[in-house]
C-alpha cells in the first residue's frame, strides 16, 4: 500500500505542474549499467513539494541569458521588446539607405580623376646621349635605369623614351629595320624588360616612339618586297619609272621632306620607290590590309612588353592619293624642273588624305583593348607638326563620339618666330581657342629636333620657360636637360667620327646630358662620347645645381611641387589677365577654393605694371609663392606696382571671394579642362557647380 502511495506520487506532481530535478547526470550509460532494481529500491524515496501554478510561470516567464527558443518567443511578442526591436530595425535600414544614397551621390558628383598623363610632366629622353652604362661613349637603355632617381627627384611620373629600335642610324633611328628588336647600341630585349620593371617599381609609367609611316631599307619586308615576294610585293609604294637619255625620270613632282625627288629607282626591282624622308626610309603602303595588321601587331607586342603608351609620329604622312597628279606649286611662274625643296610645293596629295584618320582610330582601337585592367590606361599621343594648320592638328584629338590621340603633341612655343609676352600669349591663345570642348591641353618649349631653350631664346629665360610650362593648363613636357638649362653644343665641335658612321651632320641639341663636373660631365667613364659634350658642364650639371638653392634644377623641382600639391594649378581655370610685349599675365582658380595664384612672366624687358588697375578686385596685396629670384619668395608685393626684370617669373598667390573666371570683363579669355569645384566643408571636389 505504501510503496504504491509512493509510485502515485511523482505522476500526481506533474500533474499538477510539479517539477522534478534530476540533478546533474555525468552518464546516463554508466548509470543505466551499475544500477539494477535492488538498488533502486534501496534509494531514498523521492519528496515532493506541491507548488502554486500560478507561481511557478511566474518564476519560468522571466527572461535569462541562455533562455531557449519556446521562452525567448513567449518574450519578442510583448510590445516593449517588439517596438524596440521595430525601431532599430528600421534606424538601422535608413542609415544603410543614407549610406548607399550618399556613396552615389558622390560618386555621380565627383568629377573623373586625372589620369596619370594629365597628372604630370612628360620627361622625354634621346637614349643615346642620356647616359651610357658600358663606357662604349653612346647612351644606353642601363643608363637610364641608372639614372631613375633623376627623374623622381624632378617630381615626375611619367618617362617618354624616343626610337630605340634596330635601326642602321642613318636617320638617328627613326627608320627602323626591326620594330620587334633594340638596337644593340642601346642594349638588349632584356635590358629593355629590367628597365620597364625599374620605372614600374618606381609608381612611374613609360611611353616610348613608334614612327609607322616607313622602314629602313634594311628592313626585311623591304627586302622580300624588292624581289616581288609574295604579299610584301604591295608592301611598299612602287612605281615604273620612265628613263629619258640614261636618267630616271620620276612619275611626278612630289619632292621628299628633306628635298629633291621623293622617288628613287631600285635596280633590283628595277622600278621607283615613294620614300616622303631619307632615300634609306621607303614609305609602307598603308592601303594594304596586311600593312595594317602588321603594325598593329607591333602596337600589341610592345604593349605586351608593359609599354603604358605610344607617342605616333609622321602619322600625316600615311597616305598619298592614288591619281599621283603633281602637286600644285607654290610659286606657279616657277619653272618646275627647278622645284627641289619641300616648301616649294603644296602637299595636297601626300598629307592627311581620306581614309587617314581612319587608320589612326584603328591604333586607337588596338590600344584602347589594353586599357580594360583598372590602372593601366594607355596613353596615344601623335606628334605630327602641322605648323599653321591648326584645325589639322585638332583633328588628332578625334571627335566627341571617336577617340584618337589623348593629345597631339604641341609645337606652339617651338614654331615661334621672336620671344614676347605677346607672342607667348599667341601661342598659348592659338592652342586654347582651338581645342576641342573636354579636351586636354600640352606644352613643350624643347624637343630632339628643335634648338634648346637656352641657344633659341636665350640663357636669361629658360626659368620663366619653365616657370611658363609648369603652370600652364595641360600636360608638360620637358626634353633632358631643360630642367638645368644646357646649351646646343657647338657645331664645330661635331664630326664624322663622332656620329659613328652617320652623315656628317650636326646634332648640337642631342648633346650628352651633363651629370656632373668630371670627365664627360659624367655621361660616360669611356675615353669619349658619340657627340662632344658641351663645353660648359663644369658649370651646368646635375650635381652642382642640387646644391645651390637658386639654381635651374631647384627651381623646376619647386615648381613641380607645387603643380602636385595645388588644385589650381591641376585642374583649375586659366583666366588671360594681360599681355604686352613684355609680360604675360593669367591666373590659375578653382571654383569653390578661394586660394588664386597669378603668374606675372617676362619674355622681354624690365617691366612694371599695375594688375589692380587690370582687375578690380584684385587684392592690394599678393605674397610672391614662387620667383626666379628664390630670394623673392615669401614677400609681400603691392599688386599696384609689380616690377619683373628681364626673364624674371613670378608665381603670385592672394585670396579672394571673386574669381577672375565670373567676371563679366574676363569672359572669353577664360579656358578650363576637366572642370571641378572644391568643397571647403567636405574637402572634396564635385561637378555640377
Amino acid at each position: 500500500m505504501v510503496e504504491e502511495e509512493a509510485k502515485s506520487l511523482p505522476m500526481e506532481l506533474s500533474e499538477k505542474g510539479g517539477v522534478e530535478n534530476n540533478g546533474f547526470v555525468q552518464n546516463e550509460a554508466f548509470d543505466d549499467k551499475e544500477t539494477d532494481t535492488s538498488s533502486r529500491e534501496e534509494m531514498p524515496k523521492p519528496c515532493t513539494v506541491d507548488v502554486d501554478p500560478v507561481a511557478e510561470e511566474e518564476a519560468v516567464l522571466k527572461p535569462y541569458a541562455g533562455m531557449p527558443k519556446e521562452v525567448l518567443l513567449k518574450f519578442s511578442s510583448q510590445a516593449r521588446y517588439r517596438v524596440t526591436r521595430e525601431i532599430l530595425f528600421w534606424l538601422i535600414i535608413a542609415a544603410a539607405a543614407a549610406l548607399v544614397c550618399a556613396t552615389i551621390a558622390i560618386i555621380a558628383l565627383s568629377p573623373k580623376c586625372l589620369d596619370w598623363w594629365q597628372a604630370g610632366p612628360i620627361y622625354q629622353i634621346y637614349p643615346r646621349s642620356f647616359k651610357d652604362s658600358n663606357m662604349d661613349g653612346n647612351g644606353d637603355l642601363k643608363g637610364i635605369q641608372e639614372k631613375l632617381d633623376h627623374v623622381t627627384y624632378l617630381n615626375i611620373k611619367t618617362i617618354w623614351i624616343t626610337s630605340f629600335f634596330k635601326s642602321p642610324l642613318k636617320d638617328l633611328g627613326y627608320g627602323a629595320e626591326d620594330f620587334y628588336a633594340v638596337d644593340p647600341i642601346f642594349g638588349s630585349m632584356s635590358d629593355f624588360e629590367n628597365l620597364i620593371s625599374a620605372i614600374h617599381d618606381r609608381g612611374l609609367k613609360v611611353i616610348m616612339d613608334l614612327i609607322p609611316n616607313h622602314t629602313s631599307d634594311k628592313h626585311r619586308w623591304f627586302q622580300l618586297s624588292r624581289n616581288r615576294t609574295g604579299k610584301y610585293t604591295d608592301y611598299y609604294i612602287w612605281q615604273d619609272c620612265m628613263e629619258d637619255a640614261g636618267a630616271v625620270v620620276p612619275p611626278n613632282n612630289w619632292v621628299s621632306v628633306f628635298g629633291n625627288s621623293s622617288w628613287q629607282f631600285d635596280d633590283v626591282r628595277k622600278q621607283c620607290y615613294f620614300h616622303q624622308f631619307g632615300k634609306e626610309q621607303p614609305d609602307l603602303n598603308f592601303r594594304s590590309p596586311d600593312v595594317q595588321q602588321e603594325i598593329h601587331d607591333i602596337i600589341k607586342f610592345w604593349l605586351n612588353k608593359g609599354i603604358d603608351g605610344f607617342s605616333f609620329s609622321t602619322l600625316k604622312f600615311l597616305l598619298e592619293a592614288t591619281h599621283l597628279r603633281d602637286e600644285p606649286q607654290v610659286n606657279k611662274s616657277q619653272n618646275g624642273e627647278t622645284i627641289t625643296a619641300y616648301s616649294q610645293l603644296y602637299h595636297d596629295y601626300t598629307t592627311t588624305q581620306v581614309g587617314m584618320h581612319d587608320i589612326v582610330r584603328s591604333f586607337r582601337q588596338t590600344m584602347n583593348e589594353f586599357s580594360r585592367e583598372p590602372g593601366r590606361y594607355r596613353f596615344m599621343g601623335s606628334g605630327d607638326d602641322e605648323k599653321e594648320d591648326i584645325e589639322a592638328t585638332m583633328m588628332y584629338y578625334g571627335t566627341t563620339f571617336i577617340q584618337e590621340a589623348d593629345f597631339p603633341l604641341n609645337f606652339n612655343l617651338m614654331n615661334m618666330k621672336n620671344l614676347s609676352g605677346n607672342s607667348i600669349f599667341e601661342a598659348v591663345d592659338l592652342w586654347m581657342k582651338n581645342m576641342p570642348v573636354g579636351k586636354w591641353p600640352n606644352w613643350a618649349a624643347g624637343s630632339p629636333n628643335a634648338a634648346r631653350i637656352s641657344s633659341r631664346i636665350g640663357k636669361e629665360y629658360v626659368n620663366v620657360m619653365n616657370m611658363l610650362l609648369l603652370t600652364l593648363p595641360g600636360t608638360p613636357v620637358t626634353y633632358y636637360g631643360e630642367e638645368i638649362g644646357m646649351e646646343n653644343s657647338a657645331s664645330e665641335n661635331v664630326s664624322e667620327e663622332h656620329v659613328n658612321s652617320d652623315p656628317v651632320v650636326t646634332f648640337p641639341e642631342k648633346s650628352p646630358m651633363q651629370w656632373d663636373g668630371k670627365a664627360n660631365a659624367g655621361f660616360t667613364e669611356g675615353n669619349s662620347s658619340w657627340l662632344p659634350v658641351n663645353s660648359n658642364y663644369e658649370s651646368v650639371n646635375v650635381e652642382i645645381q642640387r646644391s645651390w638653392s637658386n639654381s635651374t634644377l631647384n627651381l623646376y623641382r619647386e615648381l613641380t611641387r607645387l603643380r602636385n600639391d595645388e588644385l589650381p594649378m591641376n585642374r583649375g581655370w586659366m583666366c588671360y589677365i594681360w599681355s604686352d610685349s613684355n609680360v604675360f599675365v593669367y591666373v590659375r582658380e578653382l571654383d569653390g577654393l578661394d586660394r588664386t595664384f597669378m603668374m606675372v612672366l617676362n619674355f622681354g624687358q624690365e617691366s612694371t605694371i599695375d594688375l589692380k588697375a587690370i582687375v578690380p578686385n584684385l587684392p592690394s596685396e599678393a605674397v610672391i609663392r614662387l620667383s626666379t629670384n628664390f630670394s623673392n619668395a615669401g614677400k609681400t608685393v603691392s599688386t599696384e606696382l609689380i616690377k619683373t626684370e628681364v626673364g624674371e617669373g613670378l608665381v603670385l598667390e592672394y585670396k579672394t571671394a571673386k574669381p577672375v573666371h565670373t567676371m563679366k570683363a574676363f569672359q572669353g579669355k577664360c579656358f578650363v579642362a576637366e572642370k571641378a569645384c572644391y568643397s571647403m566643408a567636405l574637402n572634396l571636389l564635385y561637378m555640377n557647380c
